[in-house]
C-alpha cells in the first residue's frame, strides 16, 4: 500500500490508460487518459484509482532550480501527439541508462546501467528538458482544472469521514493516534484534519474520545466492570485520567454517573 509521500523534487504524473485521483496536499485532482500533473518539491501527494476505470501511470521525478517551473505548480495538462511521443522517447532513454526496479514507490535511487550508451542520460535530459519547454510554449492555453466538481469532492469527503468514524468505533478499546488513521486512509494530516473538522464541526481527536466515553457508559450501565477495569479496557494512562476526561464530557464523575443509574433501577 501506498501511503503517499513528499520530497525535494520535482515529479510529475502521466495517465496512459484509465483514470486515477492525485491529491496534491488537500487538493484532489481527477486525471484522465492524456493528463499529466505536476508535484512541486515538498509537497505531499498521492494517487489511488477511482475504482471506476483501471488506470497505467508513468511517473518521472527529476531535479531543476529553474524559476519558469513555477508555471507547473499544480497544474494538469493534456498531452498532445508531440508530447506524447516525448514521453516515449524519456523512457527508453530511462530504461537504457538506469537498471531495474524502477516502479518502487519508497525508493527514489537510481543506479546506472553499466552497458549503457555514453549519451543515455544526455538524452534523457534532452528529451525531458524539451518536454518542459513544449508545455511552457502552450501555457497560456492550458487552465488549471480540478475535474471533481463541488459536488463530488462534497460526498467524496462525507465518505471518508463515514469510514473514519467506523474505523474508530472498531479502535475504540485502543489508543489510535491521528497518524495512525492518516496511515490507514492514506491521506495527509493536515488533510485529514480540515476535512473530518469540517464535516463534524470537531477535531478528530475530540471525536475519538466522545467514542470512549460513550463506551464507558455503557459499560457503567451494564454493570460489568469496575472504573479501573474500564480505564484500563479503554487504554487510558490511569483511572485519574478517565475520571477526569468522563466528567469534562459528561458533567459529573463515573461514580456519580454509575449512581444516578441505580436511582433510575
Amino acid at each position: 500500500m501506498f501511503d503517499g509521500e513528499k520530497h525535494n523534487f520535482w515529479e510529475f504524473v502521466y495517465v496512459d490508460r484509465g483514470e486515477v485521483e492525485a491529491l496534491a496536499e488537500t487538493d484532489v485532482y481527477l486525471l484522465k487518459q492524456g493528463d499529466i500533473i505536476f508535484h512541486k518539491p515538498n509537497e505531499f501527494h498521492n494517487l489511488r484509482a477511482n475504482r471506476k476505470i483501471a488506470p497505467n501511470v508513468m511517473i518521472v521525478s527529476f531535479v531543476c532550480h529553474s524559476p519558469a517551473m513555477s508555471v507547473f505548480e499544480n497544474k494538469i495538462f493534456s498531452l498532445n501527439s508531440e508530447h506524447q511521443q516525448l514521453l516515449v522517447q524519456i523512457l527508453k532513454s530511462g530504461f537504457a541508462a538506469f537498471v531495474p526496479p524502477f516502479d518502487d514507490p519508497r525508493n527514489h535511487q537510481l543506479h546506472r546501467n553499466p552497458e549503457a550508451h555514453g549519451s543515455a542520460e544526455q538524452l534523457l535530459g534532452i528529451h525531458l528538458e524539451l518536454l518542459m519547454i513544449r508545455l511552457l510554449e502552450h501555457a497560456e492555453v492550458h487552465q488549471q482544472r480540478n475535474r471533481l466538481s463541488g459536488e463530488v469532492k462534497q460526498q467524496s469527503d462525507r465518505e471518508w469521514v463515514e469510514d473514519v468514524i467506523a474505523y474508530m468505533e472498531q479502535h475504540v478499546f485502543q489508543n489510535v493516534r491521528i497518524e495512525r488513521i492518516c496511515k490507514a486512509f492514506n491521506i495527509s494530516r493536515s488533510n485529514a484534519l480540515s476535512i473530518f473538522k469540517e464535516k463534524t464541526g470537531q477535531s478528530m481527536m475530540h471525536y475519538f474520545r466522545r467514542l470512549k466515553i460513550e463506551q464507558a457508559k455503557r459499560m457503567i450501565r451494564e454493570n460489568t466492570h469496575n472504573m479501573t477495569e474500564i480505564a484500563d479496557l479503554l487504554h487510558y494512562s490511569s483511572v485519574h485520567s478517565f475520571s477526569r476526561q468522563f466528567k469534562t464530557n459528561v458533567q459529573m464523575s463515573p461514580m456519580e454517573y454509575a449512581k444516578t443509574i441505580k436511582a433510575k433501577m
